[in-house]
């Protein structure tokens, strides 16, 4: 059975007489207003570029070529095995600290005794019990002493002894040697009274910025954070750089919590600094919300981002359009289009693109990351666009038939 057409609005019903001349005004009315409409299409309100444009976007002349890759598992992979962070375990190691040396600043406490009889720094000693004269032997100690810039201290009878860059046992090795042959049968014992040298530094998003001096049991990264009162923002949110040397490394607070051996001994020297870092992406588009939205130090993914930017809206959302907007160092990938020329900072500007249709995806994206100031886009589909134009058409058209039917 053949249905008939009948319009679903009266005034598009000719009159009864000259349907001809009707039709043929009213058509050339219609016509008149499509085309109005048409002209002015390219301006209809949009989110953005479609997917197609994105597709086939080209460059002006001196401008860096902006790269289409498809997310693939391959892509993921490599992109992945670039941003692995070297672990604290890998380049501070785990190794405790060798005996602490001193350096200049400190202040040390030297105590000598000599086999009785004494000669160069014993005395008598009167026992209280008897009134009688004991030959035994007692320390001498001698005045603290800090070391000089030079690194030296001074020792009656031994002269300068260098006590920078060395071992308390090795001070106390070096003033023996020069007392033998002075002294009878001495003994030398030295004391740290004053740690100047032997520190770490901890500044940053901690409760106290302070120095935490070394001590010979070993201090560890988180040792220091809590001799500082902690952190300030939330675990999560928080990097920690240890600079030792001129070589500078990070690692995630919660990385360092969750895995013990990223918990290293410090060094003398070590500069503890806890960063605050809120990493973010924008989402944009055809998305549940378009907004910066930010995430954890470790890192989250594509698939991740998508669910914390509400999904993609049903109604009007391309699911082949999802796109990543990010610059690349220049030898990240083997790019597509050639030649590859990059911004002064040697960056590349590149387009990822992933296809929700295509039920791998939703793999893929599990694993791939999402970086610091990413743009998360997804474009309009087609049908979306095509209903905006349908809505100026009809909403040109409408007002000019209506006319037409009040003037026959």
């Amino acid at each position: 059975m053949h249905s008939v057409f009948r319009p679903a609005y009266p005034c598009f019903s000719p009159p009864a007489a000259q349907p001809a001349a009707w039709l043929k005004r009213t058509g050339l009315l219609f016509c008149a207003a499509a085309a109005l409409a048409v002209s002015g299409c390219a301006s209809l309100p949009t989110i953005g570029p479609s997917r197609t444009e994105i597709e086939n976007a080209t460059s002006p002349p001196g401008a860096a070529a902006i790269q289409i890759v498809d997310v693939d598992d391959v892509i993921t992979r490599q992109l992945l095995a670039q941003r692995s962070q070297r672990l604290f375990s890998e380049t501070l190691g785990n190794a405790l600290n060798g005996t602490q040396k001193i350096g200049p600043g400190d202040v040390i406490e030297i105590n000598i005794w000599e086999a009785p009889p004494a000669t160069l720094f014993g005395s008598s000693l009167l026992d209280t019990r008897t009134g009688a004269t004991s030959t035994g032997s007692r320390p001498t100690t001698l005045p603290e002493q800090m070391v000089n810039r030079d690194g030296f201290v001074s020792v009656p009878f031994a002269g300068q002894i260098k006590a920078a860059g060395q071992t308390l046992q090795a001070i106390e090795a070096d003033i023996v040697k020069k007392l033998t042959g002075k002294a009878n049968q001495p003994e030398v014992l030295v004391r740290l009274s004053r740690n100047a040298t032997s520190n770490i530094t901890v500044v940053g998003e901690v409760t106290n910025s302070l120095k935490v001096p070394l001590t010979p049991s070993g201090e560890r990264l988180l040792d220091a954070l809590a001799a500082a009162a902690g952190v300030r923002q939330p675990v999560n949110k928080m990097t920690i750089q240890v600079t030792r040397g001129a070589n500078v490394y990070s690692l995630p607070l919660e990385t360092i919590i969750r895995d013990p051996k990223q918990n290293v001994p410090l060094q003398a020297g070590d500069v503890v600094t806890a960063l605050f870092q809120p990493l973010s992406f924008t989402a944009l588009g055809a998305t549940g919300k378009n907004e910066e939205i930010n995430f954890e130090t470790q890192g989250i993914t594509l698939a991740q981002a998508l669910a914390r930017a509400g999904g993609l809206i049903d109604s009007r959302s391309n699911p082949q359009g999802v796109f990543i907007f990010r610059f690349e160092p220049k030898g990240a990938l083997n790019w597509p289009r050639q030649p590859v020329t990059s911004t002064p900072e040697g960056m590349v500007p590149v387009v990822y693109r992933i296809d929700l249709k295509n039920p791998n995806s939703f793999f893929v994206m599990q694993s791939f990351a999402v970086n610091n100031k990413d743009i998360l886009y997804v474009s309009n589909a087609p049908v979306a666009e095509l209903q905006k134009f349908l809505n100026v058409v009809f909403s040109v058209a409408y007002p000019v038939l209506n006319a037409v039917q009040a003037t026959k």
